[in-house]
């Protein structure tokens, strides 16, 4: 039978070698983001390989430390090349890991390539509406600072129709998961303008105070 909780060992390697690594990371890929993965991560778990599972959310976000648009490959790099993980993975695990580190953008075109994959892809879309339009608000003031209110929101807009919209981007990999229902809601808010300019206000004059 499957263990349903990491290996204590790993736990402590990860939690004190890998995961202060995102306090160096922006809002949206910070330790409260990882952290809010490997739980999610951990509750999607049937019968997968937890400790695969742990390393694989713990490690995903690690690429932030070069460029956002690759991250996703840098990411999967890093794990690959870490010799520390041999002490618990076998080689053909860790491709496994680095190939599912590598897949959970959720831009890609294509499903993960495991089960793990889907399993921390599905776990890092946290679309619950106040996280989708918190974050999508705190990008726009980190990364382009020099836009007045009515330019972020044009902004905020665009990455709304593009990602989460009916026929944005964004892809769900497990059925039935709880994202279902929130990217349901998600989308009736973004088809109402005046919902949506409700919420781009309320996030923007609270992170706007801080």
């Amino acid at each position: 039978m499957m263990k349903n909780t990491p290996s204590l060992d790993l736990v402590e390697f990860i939690e004190t070698q890998i995961l202060p690594k995102y306090a160096h990371f922006d809002k949206a890929h910070n330790m409260e983001h990882v952290t809010r993965v490997i739980r999610r991560s951990m509750e999607l778990v049937r019968m997968t390989g937890t400790d695969i599972v742990y390393t694989i959310a713990a490690y995903h976000d690690l690429g932030m430390s070069g460029p956002r648009a690759v991250h996703h490959i840098t990411g999967g790099r890093i794990l690959a090349q870490d010799a520390r993980l041999k002490q618990w993975f076998t080689p053909q695990q860790i491709e496994i890991m680095k190939e599912a580190v590598e897949d959970h953008r959720a831009s890609a075109s294509h499903a993960p390539r495991s089960i793990y994959g889907k399993i921390v892809a599905e776990a890092d879309r946290d679309i619950s509406p106040e996280t989708v339009f918190r974050r999508t608000v705190q990008y726009g003031l980190a990364n382009y600072p020099e836009k007045n209110k009515d330019e972020q929101w044009e902004r905020f807009q665009e990455h709304m129709e593009a990602k989460y919209a009916e026929h944005g981007y964004i892809r769900l990999w497990l059925p039935h998961s709880p994202n279902e229902q929130s990217l349901r809601l998600v989308r009736s808010i973004i088809a109402n303008p005046a919902a949506l300019r409700e919420q781009f206000d309320h996030y923007y004059n609270e992170e706007k105070k801080n």
